[in-house]
């Protein structure tokens, strides 16, 4: 039985990166990653020689066929992300899918777990994380502020990833709709040197970031508190 290992790499620091993980990298037939250049200097990094292919959002019927084939051959094969746990907000997820619907039973998936910024910035964050909503990156356009007024109304912590290039028109929506009893703590490079989580009303973390332009770079989690 040919296996699948879904493989969480380090979202920040290479430290975090597991043994069981490292020894999987190097025993796969082939590593399938989002960007095979970041892939490689992960795999140069701990000396794995393992040849990549590349799976990403864009990848077509052709390449997902070819994994396929892979698999049926025989093949271990190992799934990355750029960063973190794939298949969370990860064009992973759609790979899995087929893999358990053209094969079933016959291949083994198995989850090499690891990190997560999701988890990590939940971890951190003081807000009840028993029970949460996950929006994952939301819409650039489409359906935007529809994910956005449902963490306004949610009752659950709800966490959600950003980019540093749509932060602050976020924090501000958030600001003028959030309730100022509801808290927000939003984290930014985790697990790296400048980490960093900002936690207050909506208008003091928008203030924050606005008076901190050298801030708003690298990807966020944003997290706001039930209402």
């Amino acid at each position: 039985m040919a296996t699948l290992y879904i493989i969480a790499t380090p979202i920040g620091n290479l430290e975090d990166i597991s043994p069981r993980a490292l020894r999987i990298l190097g025993e796969v037939d082939l590593v399938l990653c989002e960007d095979t250049r970041v892939t490689k200097k992960l795999l140069s990094h701990f000396n794995i020689k393992t040849p990549t292919l590349s799976y990403h959002s864009n990848s077509g019927l052709t390449k997902t066929d070819k994994i396929l084939d892979l698999l049926e051959s025989g093949k271990n094969l190992a799934l990355v992300s750029d960063a973190g746990t794939p298949a969370i907000s990860d064009p992973g997820a759609s790979l899995v899918s087929c893999v358990r619907e053209e094969f079933g039973d016959s291949i083994s998936i198995i989850s090499i777990s690891g990190p997560s910024a999701l988890i990590s910035a939940l971890s951190v964050s003081g807000l009840p994380a028993s029970d949460f909503l996950f929006l994952g990156f939301l819409p650039h356009k489409k359906g935007r502020e529809t994910q956005l007024k449902e963490a306004v109304d949610s009752r659950r912590t709800t966490v959600f990833y950003e980019s540093p290039h749509r932060i602050m028109k976020t924090l501000n929506w958030l600001k003028d709709n959030l309730e100022d009893d509801r808290r927000v703590v939003v984290s930014k490079e985790l697990t790296k040197i400048y980490e960093e989580s900002i936690s207050g009303s909506s208008k003091e973390v928008f203030e924050y970031f606005e008076e901190n332009e050298d801030k708003v770079r690298g990807e966020f989690v944003i997290m706001v508190s039930g209402k």
